[in-house]
């Protein structure tokens, strides 16, 4: 069962997280920051992951801690049910058109975190969160779950469906590269043996 809760305490957050990455795409999501439930329940959705998340963050200071601390709970959660990353698929990508608007989005559940991160939001906030913020989001997830993940808006104008063209195409990249390869379910999908380390 590809399955693993994280509880991350700090002194600006308090958050608990549970995925099931074999799951139905269910979610429970509260992080107190409205666009950013929905976003996390659009991750859920479309790559598959049954995703539980609560977050108490330090609000009344800005959104910052408790966006980031949510994005490094969730990508602990996702490293922590893929295990030793045997019989995954490994790769991942999506192109996603929202209206007027068109992401691409690759991913590489490599152990090796990365992020290239192509994206210029029109608007500075949505709702109360402040744009700048989504890529801390991708950054610390990136880092977390020990993947290399390449986004990049191709073009677009509006900036709420830029940013959730950018979780959709996650979702699904994400839903290809954690899929289990029948054909090598009982080996690492590396020349090396095991994911990470150094090229």
């Amino acid at each position: 069962m590809r399955q693993a809760s994280v509880e991350r305490t700090t002194k600006e957050t308090q958050i608990k997280t549970r995925v099931d990455l074999d799951g139905q795409g269910t979610y429970h999501v509260s992080t107190g920051i409205g666009f950013l439930d929905h976003m996390l329940e659009q991750l859920s959705r479309h790559s598959l992951i049954d995703l539980d998340l609560e977050a108490k963050g330090d609000l009344h200071i800005d959104n910052h801690h408790t966006t980031e601390d949510s994005g490094i709970a969730i990508g602990e959660a996702v490293a922590k049910a893929l295990g030793d990353r045997k019989g995954i698929t490994r790769y991942g990508d999506a192109m996603i058109p929202m209206d007027e608007t068109l992401v691409r989005v690759a991913i590489d559940l490599s152990n090796r975190p990365y992020l290239v991160w192509r994206v210029s939001l029109p608007r500075d906030k949505l709702g109360t969160m402040d744009t700048e913020l989504f890529k801390e989001w991708f950054q610390a997830f990136a880092q977390a779950a020990g993947a290399t993940l390449h986004v990049e808006v191709l073009y677009g104008e509006n900036t709420h469906h830029m940013v959730e063209a950018c979780f959709k195409g996650l979702a699904r990249a994400l839903r290809q590269a954690l899929t289990l390869d029948p054909r090598k379910a009982d080996a690492v999908p590396s020349t090396k043996g095991v994911l990470g380390g150094s090229l």
